[in-house]
């Protein structure tokens, strides 16, 4: 086997990720007090209970903002921060925006309702009937409380994906409407032409993040790459390997341990998006994906000819060599999660120990080319076998295998329980926390 060349940087001294999240936090507080700086600007109503509405409103709508620039999948951000993070994010400041939209429509109504004598409901109605832009923000709201509630958890396990992502779409609906709604009513960003070219700045910031990152960014990669299947192999009963060439890899920046959204163009495959982990470290040349048959999108890549076009978004996550803060590592894998854990050990430097957990050595995909890989580059390998009760990698059973574990690197991926009981385990043995790199792939799709 040809000795493998690592490409791997060498631990930085300021984590990438709290770099990242640092100024995400800053420009989200800078436009805060730019907001209430031109609110401040703009004069305040005589009812309170107005003020109040008008703020929350225009709070919302800067949370309607940043909650797009989280998923907008800006490669900068991706790479430092990784989608689950950034989805789990989007995911909180979403129940954030719909409490402050909720506050802004029981302030407004309320207040003007004081004014005028009259009870909140038929205030609000009055306001919909008879003041241009209101009705559209009654009907966003709308919206968002139909997809607030089909993302909580209860109703998230009881959809489909396709189902759940189709009525996500109509966000997009819901933030036009409020944004026509703003520009309609709003006083604080039309009371002096800097606050209206502010407002204009923002917005057109937050929906163009996501034109470029979701559509322009992976149509011209998928034109300039032109990828397609160039072999299928079966590496056992039920995983699949499907290598993809294209033009000019060696300009495509995928890193080992990321993964892409992959759309096989077949006929009945071409509106499925599935993520998928490269199992080998991008080398130019060609790219690789390897998959368990645990649903019908990955048990009919079998199936797939080569010649087939692909299109594939990404490459994503931050689960790469880029968050390395000591020089040695250990790559804990379980299960299909080997295939980024085998990229990586083919681009990290430095000692490196890997642990392969499988119920049965029968399951322990792409295990020979581990094992040629850790030979190749001086790095153990541990294969742990056996049914999940007792927990072979336990504190005591870990700091076994590898004694130096609290000076390493570690890198885990596999199946959420094992995940759940490994974290655990290197909580008790103490590994801080900014050594631990993990990624979960289930939000990605």
């Amino acid at each position: 086997m040809t000795t493998v060349q690592s490409l791997s940087a060498p631990p930085t001294a300021i984590r990438p990720r709290v770099v990242a999240r640092t100024g995400l936090y800053a420009v989200l507080a800078a436009n805060a007090a730019v907001v209430a700086w031109f609110f401040a600007q703009a004069g305040f109503a005589s009812n309170a209970l107005i003020v109040i509405g008008r703020l929350t409103g225009l709070y919302s709508a800067l949370i309607m903002a940043f909650q797009l620039v989280l998923v907008a999948r800006l490669p900068w951000l991706d790479r430092r921060i990784g989608m689950d993070r950034l989805t789990g994010w989007h995911r909180w400041t979403g129940f954030a925006l719909l409490w402050s939209l909720l506050a802004h429509v029981v302030f407004i109504s309320f207040g003007y309702a004081d004014g005028a004598g009259v009870g909140p409901v038929t205030e609000l109605v009055d306001l919909a009937e008879t003041t241009e832009g209101v009705l559209r923000a009654v009907v966003a709201l709308g919206l968002i409380l139909v997809i607030g509630a089909v993302s909580a958890r209860w109703a998230r396990r009881r959809l489909a994906y396709e189902t759940w992502h189709f009525i996500h779409l109509y966000t997009y609906v819901a933030v036009v409407l409020a944004f026509t709604h703003q520009v309609a009513v709003g006083t604080t960003f039309t009371s002096s032409s800097a606050a209206t070219a502010y407002w204009y700045a923002l917005w057109g910031v937050a929906l163009g993040a996501v034109l470029v990152g979701r559509v322009v960014l992976p149509l011209w990669r998928n034109q300039r790459h032109q990828f397609r299947v160039s072999a299928v192999v079966p590496e056992s009963d039920n995983v699949v390997s499907v290598h993809v060439t294209g033009r000019d890899l060696d300009q495509l920046p995928a890193q080992a341990g990321q993964f892409f959204l992959w759309r096989f163009l077949t006929r009945g495959r071409w509106w499925q998006a599935n993520p998928f982990s490269l199992s080998a470290a991008p080398d130019g040349r060609g790219l690789r994906l390897t998959a368990k048959a645990v649903g019908e999108g990955s048990a009919n890549l079998r199936h797939l000819k080569p010649g087939t076009r692909v299109f594939a978004e990404g490459p994503y996550g931050a689960f790469t060599a880029l968050h390395r803060t000591r020089s040695e590592s250990l790559l804990i894998a379980g299960g299909v999660g080997v295939t980024p854990i085998r990229a990586l050990l083919e681009d990290l430097d430095g000692h490196t120990v890997v642990i392969y957990r499988v119920a049965a050595e029968r399951d322990a995909v792409l295990h020979d080319e581990l094992r040629d890989l850790a030979l190749a580059k001086g790095a153990e390998l541990h294969l742990v076998t056996g049914p999940p009760v007792p927990d072979r990698l336990a504190p005591r059973e870990l700091a076994r295998l590898v004694p130096d574990l609290a000076d390493r690197d570690v890198f885990l991926c596999g199946p959420p329980p094992m995940m759940h009981a490994v974290l655990r385990t290197l909580g008790d043995l103490g590994v801080p926390k900014q050594q631990i790199h993990f990624e979960r792939f289930s939000l990605a799709g």
